[in-house]
C-alpha cells in the first residue's frame, strides 16, 4: 500500500464523514439495530461503483485529452482547498450535532429504497465521488491503488457507522466532537490539495 492508496483512503474518508441525510439514516438504523447489514452494504457498494466510475472515467478522459486532466487536477485542488476551508469554518463556529432520531423507521424494502434515494438522488455525491475523486486520481500514476484506498475508506466508514452507532451516537450529539472531526477533515483536504498542486 503506497502513497496513492493512502491518498485515496484519506480523501475518501474525508469526503464521506461529512454528515448528511445518508449518514444520519445509517446511524439511526445502527442505533435501532434495524437492517444494519443491508444498509451498510448498499451504501458502501454504491459508493464503490461511483468511485471506480470517477477514477477510471477520468482516466479515459486523460488519455483522450491530457489538457482536460491537467485542468481537472487544478480544479480538484481548488475544490479541496475550499472544502477544507468550509470544514475549518464549521470547526471554528461549532454548534453542529446529529439528531439521528429524526430519520424514518421503515421496513427492509422501504429502507433500501430510502438508501437508494439518499445515495443516488443526491447531486453532491456525484461531485464528490465521480468528479472530485476522478480529478484527484488523475494526479496519480497508480489509479488502481487510489481507487482501492477510497473504496476501503467507504467500506470501513459505513461498517463502523452502522455497527458502532450505539457507541458513537452519544459522542456525536456533542458539538465538541464535531469540531474535532471537522478540523481533521480540513487538514486532510488541504494535504491532498497540496499534493495535487505539487504534481
Amino acid at each position: 500500500m503506497g502513497a496513492a492508496y493512502w491518498a485515496g483512503f484519506g480523501l475518501g474518508l474525508s469526503l464521506i464523514v461529512a454528515i448528511g441525510a445518508q449518514n444520519a439514516f445509517v446511524l439511526r438504523q445502527g442505533i435501532l439495530r434495524q437492517h444494519v447489514l443491508p444498509v451498510v452494504v448498499f451504501c458502501a457498494v454504491s459508493d464503490a461503483v461511483l468511485i471506480v466510475s470517477g477514477v477510471y472515467g477520468f482516466g479515459t478522459l486523460g488519455a483522450a485529452a491530457p489538457w482536460a486532466t491537467e485542468g481537472l487536477r487544478y480544479a480538484g485542488a481548488a475544490f479541496l482547498l475550499v472544502y477544507g476551508a468550509l470544514a475549518l469554518r464549521k470547526a471554528w463556529r461549532g454548534g453542529a450535532a446529529l439528531r439521528a432520531e429524526e430519520a424514518p423507521s421503515p421496513s427492509l424494502w422501504r429502507c433500501l429504497a430510502i438508501c437508494a434515494a439518499l445515495t443516488w438522488g443526491n447531486p453532491h455525491v456525484y461531485l464528490d465521488t465521480v468528479v472530485l475523486m476522478g480529478a484527484v486520481a488523475s494526479g496519480f500514476a497508480d489509479r488502481a491503488s487510489f481507487a482501492e484506498g477510497a473504496v476501503s475508506a467507504s467500506f470501513l466508514f459505513f461498517f463502523l457507522l452502522g455497527y458502532g452507532a450505539r457507541l458513537l451516537a452519544p459522542l456525536f450529539r456533542r458539538p465538541g466532537a464535531w469540531r474535532v472531526l471537522d478540523l481533521g477533515v480540513a487538514v486532510i483536504m488541504w494535504s491532498v490539495a497540496a499534493k495535487l498542486l505539487m504534481g
